[in-house]
């Protein structure tokens, strides 16, 4: 079978998946860039290749070839997931008696770091709301639990009024898949929620309510948070995440054990906690050569 019949079949295989149009459009030029470079390398039409001329070889030095090129790695995974999809709907089909993809690994994917704020960045953020106003003590009560107890936004915003000790300075919070964990606030949480519902006229039993006297959702939050951050003067986008990761970072700055962060912050595995470790490593080196005279040669 030539190359294009086998591209035509390729992209009906995916359509029939219920794949979206988005995904067979990436593949479908995926494909075609793969075969457009190996008629470069062999001189001759595209469309002419036969599969049997698909080789580990060619796809090895196509991948090469993308990596001079500077392709970032997470562009070149997914070109070879759409290769090995193509290769074995090939072998499937009996166009291919093996498939050339099979013995090369996907390019390992290095994990981002998360952003954060500094501290002197977050207290700014903090003194930011107008706490003489009702929605000014909520927007203080969303800053604290961010960025204080380390939640989620989904978790904020599902808290209720009855999810929070204030006697023991405590919260109930409903994470992924819906598990439950306890989770300690700071004083200034605890303030911030006492004042707050001190001065609101609703008694729903959402913490958090819009300006409606509605359940205040994670899209309102997160305008919340660009508003404040503009307010602060802060230079970059504020996510809600952003206030979690900086909860956990200057947690392991200040000394707390990974494990304690990773349960506060309800992570099911360590891994996902270790990525922390990054920037702490990046805030000790700081703090090393500014402080040892040793550290650097004038």
């Amino acid at each position: 079978m030539l190359a294009d019949q086998a591209l035509a079949l390729f992209d009906g295989q995916l359509k029939s998946q219920n794949r979206s149009e988005h995904t067979v459009i990436a593949y479908h030029n995926d494909i075609a860039q793969f075969l457009n470079y190996l008629g470069q390398e062999k001189s001759c039409d595209p469309g002419e290749i036969s599969l049997e001329e698909i080789s580990v070889e060619w796809v090895r030095s196509f991948l090469g070839d993308l990596t001079d090129q500077g392709l970032e790695r997470k562009s070149m995974a997914r070109k070879l997931a759409a290769l090995r999809s193509f290769s074995k709907l090939m072998c499937k089909e009996g166009y291919l008696d093996h498939n050339p993809v099979q013995r090369i690994s996907s390019p390992k994917l290095g994990k981002k770091l998360p952003d954060f704020l500094y501290l002197e960045q977050m207290e700014k953020l903090l003194k930011t709301p107008d706490c003489a106003t009702v929605l000014g003590a909520r927007d203080q009560v969303v800053l604290e639990l961010l960025y204080g107890s380390g939640l989620r936004v989904s978790e904020l915003a599902g808290l209720n009024q009855e999810d929070v000790d204030q006697d023991q300075m405590l919260l109930r919070v409903r994470g992924k898949g819906k598990k439950e964990r306890i989770v300690p606030m700071t004083e200034y949480a605890l303030k911030a929620i006492q004042v707050y519902l001190d001065m609101r006229e609703h008694s729903q039993r959402p913490l958090l309510l819009n300006y409606q006297g509605s359940r205040l959702s994670v899209r309102s939050i997160r305008r919340i948070l660009d508003k404040l951050a503009l307010e602060a003067g802060l230079p970059q986008h504020i996510h809600p995440h952003m206030l979690r990761h900086s909860f956990a970072t200057h947690l392991l700055d200040g000394g707390a054990d990974l494990r304690s962060v990773q349960e506060l912050l309800g992570h099911a595995k360590l891994s996902s906690t270790q990525i922390y470790t990054h920037l702490t490593r990046e805030h000790l080196r700081q703090v090393y050569d500014e402080t040892h005279p040793h550290a650097k040669s004038n």
